[in-house]
């Protein structure tokens, strides 16, 4: 059974790499460079601790706890658990224009996807506006991994799902904390 799942994971993978799609090499690029150590998520954090009043600082505060989160347990005990290697994405047909700097640490399951998803979730509970444009950032991260060649599909699928239990459940530490302040 895991030998046919790893089949099908390499399978989406080369579809990937097969993908005619040239213009968007260096955007996803771009954005796959711009996800490391959390930048986007902190950025956005930042400015809604800024500018948010106190549900902007609740949503940054929130997020940035399920980023942490997130990370630790995909970086620390699973990565760990597991040391899964990197795709060989030359062998595997990624065009060279897509790649970025391939990471020393496990793949399985994608950091990058944690936090994005965590951060998106746990901010989306707290201002619910944000769900979407935050959802869609996160998917555009994840998916970025594998444009890229640095996950296969389901390193991004479980830290996806890593992240966003992350999320919800900071976002409920939040509600529980905040339960009569608003």
């Amino acid at each position: 059974m895991q030998r046919r799942l790893a089949g099908y994971d390499r399978a989406l993978y080369r579809s990937v790499a097969r993908l005619p799609t040239p213009r968007l090499d260096e955007p996803l690029r771009r954005v796959s460079d711009f996800a490391d150590y959390s930048k986007p998520w902190l950025l956005i954090a930042a400015a809604l601790a800024l500018l948010g009043g106190p549900r902007g600082r609740r949503a940054a505060v929130t997020g940035l706890a399920a980023v942490g989160t997130a990370s630790f347990v995909v970086n620390q005990p699973m990565k760990r658990a597991g040391e899964t290697r990197r795709p060989d994405r030359e062998a595997l047909g990624v065009p060279k224009p897509r790649w970025v700097r391939m990471p020393t640490s496990g793949s399985f399951p994608s950091g990058h996807s944690a936090s994005a998803a965590a951060f998106a979730v746990a901010v989306g509970e707290v201002l619910p506006p944000l769900r979407v444009p935050l959802r869609a950032a996160a998917a555009v991260v994840s998916f970025s991994r594998v444009y890229t060649g640095v996950h296969y599909p389901s390193d991004v699928l479980v830290g996806v799902a890593v992240g966003a239990l992350s999320g919800s459940i900071a976002a409920r530490v939040a509600r529980l904390m905040t339960a009569g302040e608003d």
